[in-house]
């Protein structure tokens, strides 16, 4: 194999038909000149015609010609390699399409086809008995008596508007009636699909079918191309998406780090707060969200988020489970989502215990009624803090899980009122702990309860909850704890001196395609925390001044969300901030839904937000902006300085280079204009005095990324991590730190505080190690104890290096 280059910072590029591998080419120049080392491009292979995303997986066997094909892909590897840069690749092993047309998914295809006898049947996670041997595919637009005359056989396949299906051989001459229910699949009205879908998916999403990657046929078949372009070269490194959708998620990534030879691997794993990662994965560790956690946490003021935590309640009243404290309302979502959304998934799970308990000695005689189980099982769901245990049958479980279970089924035996019946909860913990031994149930039932917690805390926490809790909504952010979003700056040197030790090529972000936020978004957010009274205070002006136009909102959460929403994103853009209110009052789901839309109330959001943000009022938003400026500016140098000279390597989202205001998916993944031009007279002529924030940022990233470049051993594992800690009555302010003994990084955090209550710099300083160094921003030179407010003079945020 070809030895791989370990990246010094990525460059993550949206490849899609509108930006394909031709277009990724043109940037490599740019990217180059950044200084980042590799370019990280999302998925793509083969995938549903037209995917914006390429998540949705059809063939594993060939690189997407919507996007050029391998011979793009090798061009741009090509063009990469003569302006020194890799490529990193982001993969999906947890799931294929299920795509309109089934012949796109050839294993699906011939499975339809010749049911659990074919030779693919073991790609996919079916439970065969429940559908009483056929699969349900929920794809019918209303029950199947209703739409039975859309449906017709046309060249030897079963139609159904733009859905194709094959016929299971000998039945193609039958009359329709018949004909359906001798297949090996049964198609249904699409609502069925929460209730009685019996194969397993990605999270909700009926159209995404999971991939049993455990099989070792399976992963050789869907990993081969992948495999092959890393050992050609064409390829450096991967990323993982989803890693806890999977049966054994070690397992996995123990077998993909033998088979690439110890390639440069990161997993999308969310930890929660004090999760630690799995310390016998062999890669380089997450994604990032848990730094961007750490790195976030630190702009927010404690004292003002809890004052602005207690405005958002009395401002809009939400009762604690819907919306007004963070755990009620996770829990609360938690049990809607179990109830409603994973329905299917839950009563597999019972179905499982069920057999299980009839077929071991030892539970027969416990006389566990179905509900208790079901109740059980729910509860101990709906407890759990983190993604999911990592139980295995090579192994007892480790202490962690076990202590996360006995705490989830102690909450969990309240739930029933007689103590007898409650022996069921310990039922269900021993079989998710795999503690009455292995067997196709008992193995089926351990794995799938991890797989469906990960599932349940994903859709109830990220995309309920998140939207519902929204005193600060920087902070309701993947990865984050929005109960607690505020770290001191001992917790960030803490959390760096790990990733040093333990992680030091681990990923970081701060904006991701999967972020509801751009980081420059939050870091404006964040500095609500800092003015908690004047923002409350600013929200009822505004909400007043758009009733008295005659539209008032439809409620005042809605309300409290829109006016912050339209602070992050800066400006007046209807069509983004409609988009964005729409999605997020539908994954909050307290008064319309994706499943269930409430026309009225979604009009009235539209309304309100047109009259609001988009009118008049704004200009008071405005104004209260400009005021925020110079603490959004000290939050986004900051933030950017700490991220690209922190342990791990630093993946830049394209375009958040510059300031980058983006919302949730799809706004962030829109077309973004590289500031290619910006970058070359920066280098030609400098920044200007009082350069705008975009340029301001584009110039320390490319100064930082640079440094890294030419030095990675300042900054890799061979590298050090010392905090610094400023002297004085503001020391708190600043957060410093040392990397490889040459390079300093301070910034400024709650800066308006700093300067409104704090008094600035004053008799603040930092003592710099011995040497003389050089700012690499201004070009000035310090030596020992340097005042603070000498070394931040013109700008925020210091990057020096040891000249000696």
């Amino acid at each position: 194999m070809t030895p791989a280059r370990v990246p010094t910072s990525t460059y993550r590029l949206h490849i899609g038909p509108e930006f394909p591998f031709a277009a990724a080419e043109r940037v490599v120049p740019y990217a180059a000149s950044l200084g980042v080392s590799h370019l990280h491009l999302s998925p793509v292979l083969d995938a549903v015609r037209g995917s914006q995303h390429g998540y949705d997986v059809t063939d594993h066997r060939r690189i997407r010609p919507e996007l050029g094909g391998e011979d793009g892909l090798r061009r741009l590897a090509g063009a990469a390699r003569e302006h020194g840069l890799g490529l990193v690749l982001d993969i999906v092993p947890n799931h294929m399409a299920l795509p309109a047309d089934t012949a796109a998914n050839a294993p699906l295809w011939e499975l339809l086809r010749n049911g659990p006898s074919a030779a693919t049947a073991r790609w996919f996670d079916i439970d065969w008995d429940a559908g009483d041997g056929r699969l349900l595919l929920p794809v019918l637009g209303g029950p199947l008596g209703e739409e039975l005359g859309r449906l017709s056989v046309a060249d030897g396949t079963l139609r159904y508007a733009e859905h194709r299906f094959p016929l299971r051989p000998g039945t193609e001459e039958l009359p329709l009636p018949q004909l359906l229910d001798a297949q090996h699949y049964r198609l249904a009205w699409w609502r069925l699909g929460r209730s009685e879908l019996n194969y397993r998916r990605f999270f909700t999403v009926s159209d995404l079918i999971a991939i049993r990657v455990e099989d070792p046929e399976v992963f050789e078949a869907s990993h081969a191309l992948v495999l092959r372009l890393l050992d050609e070269g064409v390829l450096d490194g991967l990323r993982v998406d989803h890693p806890d959708g999977l049966a054994d998620p070690g397992g996995y990534l123990r077998r993909l780090h033998h088979a690439t030879e110890g390639a440069w691997i990161v997993a999308e794993k969310i930890l929660a707060s004090g999760e630690q990662l799995p310390g016998g994965w062999p890669i380089a560790g997450t994604t990032g969200y848990d730094a961007l956690r750490h790195l976030d946490a630190l702009f927010i003021d404690p004292d003002g988020w809890a004052e602005l935590t207690e405005h958002y309640r009395a401002f809009t009243g939400a009762p604690p489970d819907q919306g007004g404290s963070w755990d009620a309302t996770v829990r609360r979502a938690a049990y809607r989502m179990i109830n409603h959304e994973l329905v299917a998934e839950r009563e597999r799970l019972l179905r499982t215990a069920l057999r299980v308990c009839r077929e071991v000695a030892g539970l027969r005689q416990r006389d566990h009624a179905p509900w208790a189980l079901r109740t059980a099982l729910i509860e101990l769901l709906v407890r759990l803090p983190v993604y999911r245990p990592y139980v295995t049958d090579e192994a007892p479980p480790s202490p962690v899980d076990e202590a996360l279970l006995a705490t989830a089924a102690d909450g969990a035996r309240a739930a029933f009122q007689v103590p007898a019946e409650a022996a069921a909860v310990a039922t269900v913990r021993d079989l998710a702990l795999g503690r009455f031994g292995e067997g196709a149930d008992r193995t089926d039932f351990r794995v799938r309860f991890a797989q469906v917690a990960s599932a349940l805390r994903a859709k109830a926490v990220e995309d309920t909850a998140g939207y519902r809790y929204v005193p600060l909504l920087s902070a309701a952010e993947v990865g984050m704890d929005p109960g607690s979003p505020a770290l001191p700056p001992a917790a960030f040197h803490a959390f760096c001196a790990r990733l040093q030790r333990d992680w030091p090529l681990t990923g970081t972000v701060l904006t991701t395609h999967d972020t509801k936020r751009s980081g420059d978004v939050r870091a404006a957010q964040a500095t609500l925390t800092e003015r908690p009274r004047d923002w409350a205070a600013l929200v009822t002006q505004v909400t007043e001044a758009t009733a008295a136009a005659g539209i008032r909102p439809p409620d005042p959460h809605l309300a409290w969300t829109t006016w912050q929403t339209a602070f992050g994103l800066g400006g007046q853009d209807r069509q983004r901030l409609l988009a964005t209110l729409l999605k997020t009052v539908r994954e909050a789901a307290l008064h319309t839904s994706w499943t269930e839309p409430n026309e009225e109330y979604e009009a009235a959001v539209e309304r309100f937000a047109l009259a609001g943000p988009c009118g008049q009022p704004f200009d008071q938003l405005t104004e209260f902006a400009l005021r925020s400026a110079p603490a959004i500016r000290a939050n986004v140098l900051s933030v950017t300085l700490l991220h690209l000279t922190m342990p791990g390597v630093p993946d830049i989202y394209r375009g958040s280079e510059a300031q980058f205001l983006a919302l949730v998916d799809p706004d962030n993944r829109r077309p973004a204009e590289l500031p290619v031009d910006r970058l070359a007279a920066l280098d030609l002529e400098g920044p200007e005095e009082g350069p705008a924030l975009a340029d301001e940022k584009l110039w320390l990233t490319a100064t930082a990324l640079r440094l890294r470049r030419d030095h990675p051993e300042w900054f890799d594992q061979r590298a050090s991590y010392e905090p610094l800690f400023a002297e004085g009555d503001a020391a708190d302010h600043c957060v410093a730190f040392r990397r490889g003994e040459r390079v300093i990084t301070a910034v400024t955090r709650l800066s308006h505080r700093l300067t409104t209550t704090g008094g600035g710099w004053t008799d603040t300083h930092l003592a710099l190690p011995p040497g003389s160094w050089r700012e690499q921003l201004s070009g000035d030179r310090h030596t020992g104890a340097t005042p603070l407010a000498l070394l931040f003079a013109t700008r925020p945020v210091a990057l020096l290096v040891n000249q000696d």
